[in-house]
């Protein structure tokens, strides 16, 4: 399989880190991307710091920040081969208390920054006749948790869930493949209260009974990148909390 260049938003940690490490070990080119950049210095070092990888702070809601990536994955590496939209936020706030200025966040980093930054990259795809995006969505935009309030951030997933079922109908023919990744509760440092880790608190809403860990995530995230023939699929990596739930 020949090296492809592939863009991570969000990727100074948790999954985003994950997904950087795991194309990074199997040969392929990678620019990540953060809009911390302290913390995306920090994740660019732990990566090696090599010659496949480079860097680009910025925060994704912005439309230059997905030009910007583009132009430094063709220009460092010739090529522009996958697109991982990561980068995204999630916080809990009952619907009655959400206003204007707390909805706009998600709807500015998570849809804006899967918008835009796949307008970015589709030209060099279209250039190319080949290219895959992969959109972190959540299993939680079908299955929802009572006691878990995340109506503006679950909105602005099942926003990405949609454009990504249009994408693949507007772009499929070009060969240009988009699909989304969407995992159930993984153990990152989201999930984090007052420094400790609290993902295990939500292990019993998947059938596993246990939280994912980034690498699952990571796993499926290449499987469906690499793939010539997944289009417009929506795959759950959630321990089956889609499918059904513990009693």
């Amino acid at each position: 399989m020949k090296t492809q260049t592939v863009i991570v938003t969000g990727a100074s940690s948790g999954i985003g880190f994950a997904i950087a490490k795991h194309f990074l070990e199997r040969g392929d080119n990678v620019v990540i991307n953060s809009s911390n950049a302290v913390k995306l210095q920090e994740a660019y070092f732990k990566l090696g710091a090599g010659d496949n990888l480079a860097r680009l702070a910025g925060d994704v809601g912005n439309k230059a920040t997905g030009i910007a990536l583009a132009d430094k994955a063709i220009t460092q590496f010739g090529s522009l081969d996958i697109l991982v939209n990561n980068a995204g936020l999630l916080d809990t706030r009952p619907f009655l208390e959400v206003d204007e200025s707390y909805i706009d966040l998600f709807l500015r980093t998570n849809l804006k920054g899967t918008f835009f930054t796949s307008q970015a990259v589709i030209p060099q795809m279209l250039k190319q006749g080949d290219g895959s995006i992969v959109n972190i969505g959540t299993s939680m935009v079908t299955k929802s948790v009572a006691g878990i309030n995340v109506s503006a951030a679950v909105s602005s997933k099942g926003a990405i869930h949609a454009l990504t079922i249009q994408l693949a109908a507007e772009f499929g023919k070009f060969n240009i493949r988009t699909n989304v990744v969407a995992p159930g509760v993984i153990r990152t440092p989201m999930h984090q209260t007052e420094g400790k880790d609290t993902s295990d608190q939500n292990a019993g809403i998947h059938l596993l009974n246990r939280v994912g860990e980034v690498a699952d995530v990571a796993e499926m995230v290449y499987l469906v990148a690499k793939s010539r023939f997944i289009n417009g699929a929506i795959i759950n990596v959630d321990g089956g909390l889609g499918a059904g739930h513990n009693i």
